[in-house]
């Protein structure tokens, strides 16, 4: 409030109370109403206006753990339109929010609903034609919503990915949009035009003709990258918006959110991105003078606009152009099997290292704990980066000596991690609920653990207890199939620890 934002959307996928529906949310720290009420208060009463932002088609994964839901899925992650207990349920999330929220606006979501009507639909009613399937279902939808007096929002996408070959792309066929879907899409419903990967105005300005033509009056939703690993993106999140925002105002979109996602474990503080917060505010104050803008940040939150920004952590936008989030890869990059080894320079151990050093110099304000969080990682990785080549290196040459010395290395990281892991969980507990941390446990947990049994295989090798380390026996190759192997953006831990299925 106090840098001139007036709009909250609390994103819930299940993660509120809805009436009828015990399984919604269960065991994932689901807001209370009182919650929600007490939050709703508390934004009114900075100037807020606190907008629920919800799913009402696809993004559901969650609920469908309980099989208390497994009549209304269609596939995927997406709801079965045209069911009456979609319907139900739907009508039960509007009467819950309503019962909470004090603005009658909410965002229904529906978008990437990629395999619409494709599962359990396609079986009951055969083959239609998807557009139709999504107009039915947002027409039920804002049907339901007018029973308690809301007016919706929804994120565009769908209406350009249903036109789009394979269905998959925001791109292709120039967002023509039939004239017969413009007409049918209900009078409370208007549209987010959400994009956080382009840098050139001239995109926005494409997208935003586009969808100005489908709706009068369009949102536009931008990205602060927290949703990439445990590293924030501002440099490439405040290029983006600069240019979103430029577009933004030469066509007269009012309404602009700038969204924070938690893909795949959520594992960033929101509060990291400040700068890029602090900077959108700025340019929407028409305020576009960097030096100026750093100069008040410093003053409103006692640490140096720079400085903060060396939470972007190396191998990332600082100096990069591009959205790579080696903090997260090679942070769980196995040591035997070394997925991502290839794309580790001899450089790697150094540049962590030092920036470790900036991070541990920031002097003490509100957020240390993030900049201690951050040297942590630094500090671990600085240790672990090169672990795996080093030891495959050593294995190869059959250099027992050397694969002794390297034991001690694994010691180190070892300690390392369980340092980490106290700094990292004592950050999530200040920032979130205890729910989600489990995740977290799962994944540094069975970090820790197959750094151990490495270690303890390397153990038996030297000591001729075993003959072969069979994953060490193996070739690397690289994860992307690429001619090169330079760093990326790889936000899948599943398929970043290992090559078996999970």
């Amino acid at each position: 409030a106090e840098l001139g934002y007036n709009c909250l959307m609390l994103y819930t996928e299940d993660t509120y109370t809805v009436n009828n529906q015990p399984y919604f949310g269960h065991n994932r720290g689901r807001y209370s109403k009182e919650e929600l009420r007490e939050l709703d208060s508390y934004a009114k009463n900075k100037g807020i206006e606190m907008i629920p932002c919800i799913q009402t088609l696809a993004h559901l994964d969650a609920i469908f753990h309980w099989s208390a839901y497994s009549s209304v899925r269609d596939c995927g992650d997406i709801l079965l339109c045209e069911d009456e207990n979609t319907y139900k349920l739907i009508d039960d999330m509007f009467s819950s929010l309503a019962d909470c929220f004090t603005s009658r606006t909410i965002n229904i979501g529906m978008d990437e609903a990629h395999m619409l009507g494709r599962g359990r639909f396609f079986d009951k009613h055969g083959a239609q034609d998807r557009f139709d399937i999504l107009l039915k279902h947002l027409c039920k939808v804002s049907e339901i919503a007018k029973k308690y007096g809301f007016n919706l929002l929804m994120w565009g996408d769908m209406f350009f990915r249903l036109i789009t070959a394979g269905g998959g792309g925001y791109d292709g066929n120039e967002g023509n949009v039939p004239e017969k879907v413009k007409g049918m899409i209900p009078d409370n419903v208007n549209l987010i035009y959400w994009d956080y990967y382009s840098k050139s105005k001239e995109n926005y300005d494409k997208r935003i003709k586009e969808h100005s033509a489908i709706k009068d009056e369009i949102w536009f939703a931008g990205g602060l990258w927290t949703w990439s690993g445990f590293a924030p993106h501002n440099t490439f999140s405040m290029a983006t918006t600069k240019a979103a925002f430029d577009s933004c105002l030469e066509y007269g979109v009012k309404n602009c959110i700038l969204t924070m996602w938690g893909d795949n474990g959520g594992e960033c503080s929101k509060f990291s991105v400040l700068p890029s917060l602090f900077y959108a505010a700025e340019l929407a104050k028409g305020n576009s003078d960097i030096e100026i803008i750093k100069k008040r940040f410093e003053d409103r939150f006692g640490v140096a606009f720079d400085d903060f920004m060396l939470l972007d952590l190396p191998l990332t936008p600082n100096g990069n152009e591009n959205i790579i989030n080696s903090d997260k890869y090679l942070l769980y990059n196995d040591c035997f099997m070394g997925l991502f080894d290839n794309t580790v320079r001899e450089d790697y151990s150094d540049r962590f290292g030092k920036m470790a050093e900036k991070l541990e110099s920031v002097k003490q304000n509100e957020y240390s704990y993030l900049f201690d969080t951050a040297a942590k990682l630094c500090r671990l990785l600085e240790k672990k980066v090169c672990l795996g080549l080093k030891t495959r290196k050593e294995y190869s040459d059959k250099d027992i000596n050397k694969l002794r010395d390297i034991i001690s290395e694994y010691d180190s990281v070892i300690a390392l991690t369980e340092a980490f892991y106290e700094t990292y969980e004592k950050q999530w507990m200040a920032e979130n609920k205890p729910h989600g941390f489990d995740v977290q446990d799962i994944r540094l947990g069975g970090l820790m653990q197959r750094i151990k049994h490495c270690r303890l295989q390397l153990l038996r090798f030297v000591n001729g207890e075993i003959e072969v380390i069979e994953e060490l026996e193996e070739d690397l190759l690289d994860i992307k199939k690429r001619p090169s192997g330079n760093s990326l953006e790889f936000n899948n831990w599943g398929y970043s620890v290992t090559a078996n299925i999970l």
